[in-house]
């Protein structure tokens, strides 16, 4: 590297060659005033704040276009640099608003920060009337015209650096604004002018003109506002940068992206409840980015297997850990400690690992060959799992010189109720049903089953039910129709094969005849609400009593875990397992527990998410430093220039394809088909690309120099 030497205000500075005299002195710790430039910006020397004196050189220069030469000396202060400021400064402030404690900005503004830095030069500033209404009709983004200085950054910003080109100097009664669309005469809206709304005209507004909405970030860190994807992912996974190494066509990559937070990229994709689409900020556009649906899509087409290739196994910790239970939560963790080093076994009571995703889960939901292949790259990876193995007691599992134990063993114990009628012949339970049928058992219903529940294992019982041949299935629920806890999903694909749903009902019992279940009693919920102690307050229809006809009733109400007494761990009032919430570690400091187990049943990602928070914490109870986090992406500066896509802001979302109702009630296939590669890249492109906002060099004021 290249080194000149320059003075500026006095004070010599050795500086890399090729920086403007501007970059040197900022290096340096010299601040000089500066508005229209930006570090990731081409300089334009538009705003007059950075001007400064240059021996041998006639007039005032400014400094962010003038390259730096070995020899320079430079002046920063006085007389006529002063003077210039001043009156720049002042034609600026004269065609802006002039309150600025009612400006969300207030506090964080460019302008507002360089007023108070020259407010020793007694600025004189002549307000004049500007002709220019606020804009809040474009998604995503606030427009307010006469905030704006006319510094050029968003322009260029748009323009240079990511390749759009929407935003424009136009004229308006004399009046030079920023307009959006290339017509001179007239503005259009961000949407028809092609935007692709990656913000980084509001990353570089220096005053507020260009803002995120106001109700962005509220309450939030910066990364939380502007990655809500990831930032509600509980596993935080990086969905940006996976979604453009699919846009790519490199799906080995996207799916080592994903195996950095997940060792189930595969089954996620089929079952996750995705809440991060529910917060993607490209439904304020128009929908949200089908970010399960990609997931699956990556991992089906990971023929590589480059998350493999730079998995980095640590050596062998001489450490032993006992884990029981192999669902998601417990292989997660397995997996985690033994790249950590340690020695893990897996101890697990059915004849299959899995957990619930094997027997809770319906195979046309989720295909049992998928399990089976990402259990076995676990396997694949050290850890020992040992099926058809119950444990009940710990301290066996102690003796045997097993250091750690991770209680993982989910909710498989369905609930029932406490009505009447609810013991006996043609009554079942959410787990058992599920799990008989997943064993192969033979399992016989009705030709009117019920189903009692609103949650994603009521629609499975119903589905499954109906796929076993009852002829009419019903659901009732507490819940309203649109408060319903299934996902979106699951309602409308249940609804397309036939399920009828009865919701704002409260189960009164189960009617029977001669022994047999008739049908069950019911009164319409007009409102209800858990107390702090979590105790139900309903408030039901008077005189709403009525009977829906029924032979086979299936609880799906909730589920808990079963603790061996064995165990010698301290449980909840609701049976759940009480752990320290920092060191996940039970009443016995060699104990942790996670997941089903420890919160009560809750989605697979968010189990697993928890199991990577007790494998973290069980490293370091073993003598590591509890970092579980890999990099096994290629390492990728993303392209800054995105460019225009025509219809940006109309591309629909990929829609899920599914076999006909008709024919997928009829067998446990497969429900839904996969993206082919022109979906899977279409809807990628669909993607903001909010993160690369984070990539932009953020702005320093001048009480940091």
């Amino acid at each position: 590297m290249s080194t000149i030497k320059i003075a500026i205000d006095g004070k010599e500075l050795e500086i890399e060659q090729g920086k403007s005299v501007l970059e040197a002195s900022l290096s340096g710790g010299i601040y000089i005033p500066h508005l229209c430039h930006h570090a990731d910006l081409h300089p334009i020397g538009a705003c007059r704040l950075c001007v400064v004196e240059i021996d041998g050189m006639d007039g005032l220069q400014t400094s962010c276009t003038t390259l730096a030469e070995d020899g320079m000396v430079v002046r920063t202060k006085g007389g006529e640099i002063d003077d210039t400021r001043r009156l720049a400064m002042e034609l600026m402030l004269s065609g802006h608003q002039a309150d600025c404690g009612t400006c969300i900005k207030y506090l964080n503004c460019e302008l507002q920060a360089l007023k108070q830095y020259l407010v020793e030069d007694h600025l004189s500033v002549k307000r004049r009337s500007r002709l220019f209404g606020a804009n809040d009709t474009n998604p995503i983004f606030f427009h307010e015209p006469n905030k704006c200085i006319l510094c050029g950054r968003c322009v260029r910003a748009c323009h240079e650096l990511r390749g759009v080109g929407v935003l424009f100097y136009k004229y308006n009664h004399e009046e030079i604004y920023i307009g959006i669309g290339p017509d001179p005469d007239k503005d259009t809206s961000l949407a028809e002018a092609g935007c692709r709304f990656c913000g980084a005209c509001a990353e570089v507004c220096p005053t507020g003109a260009i803002m995120d909405r106001d109700e962005f970030g509220k309450g939030k860190t910066r990364k939380a506002a502007l990655l809500p994807c990831s930032n509600t992912c509980p596993a935080e996974i990086d969905i940006p940068r996976y979604l453009r190494f699919i846009r790519e066509e490199n799906y080995p990559a996207a799916t080592a992206v994903i195996r950095e937070k997940v060792p189930f990229p595969q089954v996620l994709g089929y079952v996750c409840n995705h809440p991060c689409e529910s917060e993607c900020r490209r439904g304020q556009v128009n929908e949200p980015i089908s970010i399960c649906r990609l997931k699956r899509f990556a991992a089906e087409n990971d023929t590589e297997k480059l998350w493999l290739q730079n998995v980095k196994k640590k050596s062998a910790t001489d450490k032993k850990v006992a884990v029981i239970g192999a669902g998601p939560a417990g292989l997660t963790a397995a997996y985690y400690l033994t790249i950590q080093g340690h020695s893990v076994t897996v101890f697990e009571a059915l004849p299959e690992a899995g957990g619930m995703l094997r027997y809770g889960i319906p195979e046309y939901r989720l295909p049992r060959n998928i399990i089976a292949d990402e259990v076995q790259a676990i396997v694949d990876m050290g850890v020992e799992v040992r099926t058809n193995t119950r444990i009940e007691s710990i301290d066996d599992l102690l003796d045997e010189g097993y250091e750690a134990v991770l209680v993982a063993v989910g909710a498989h114990n369905g609930m029932k109720l406490r009505i009447p009628g609810a013991n006996g012949e043609g009554v079942l339970v959410n787990t058992e049903f599920l799990r008989a049928v997943s064993l192969g058992e033979e399992v016989t219903v009705g030709k009117k089953v019920i189903v009692l529940g609103g949650g994603n294992v009521a629609f499975d019982c119903a589905r499954v039910a109906r796929r076993l041949g009852a002829e009419e299935v019903m659901m009732a629920c507490l819940e309203s129709r649109e408060n319903m806890p299934a996902s979106a999903d699951e309602i409308e694909q249940g609804e397309e094969e036939g399920i009828r749903l009865f919701p704002s009902r409260t189960f009164k019992k189960i009617v029977r005849e001669d022994g047999k279940v008739t049908g069950v009693e019911f009164l319409n919920v007009a409102s209800f609400c858990f107390d702090e102690d979590k105790r139900l307050q309903l408030e039901t229809v008077e005189d709403s009593e009525h009977v829906i006809e029924a032979d086979t009733v299936i609880f799906a109400v909730g589920q808990r875990p079963i603790i061996p007494e064995g165990f010698g761990i301290n449980k909840t009032d609701s049976g759940l397992i009480e752990v320290d919430s920092y060191t996940m570690t039970t009443n016995r400091e060699e104990v942790f527990a996670a997941a089903d187990a420890v919160t009560g049943t809750d989605s697979v990602i968010k189990a697993i998410a928890n199991a990577r928070k007790v494998a973290a914490a069980m490293d370091k109870f073993l003598g590591g430093r509890g970092k579980i986090d890999d990099k096994l992406a290629p390492a990728s500066d993303p392209e800054k220039r995105i460019g225009m896509i025509k219809g940006f802001a109309e591309l629909p979302r990929v829609e899920e394809k599914c076999l006909p109702a008709e024919a997928r009630v009829k067998n446990f296939c497969r429900v839904v088909d996969s993206l082919s590669a022109g979906e899977a890249g279409g809807e990628a492109q669909r993607c903001l690309q909010c993160d690369l906002r984070l990539k932009m060099t953020p702005v320093k004021f001048w009480s940091s120099y």
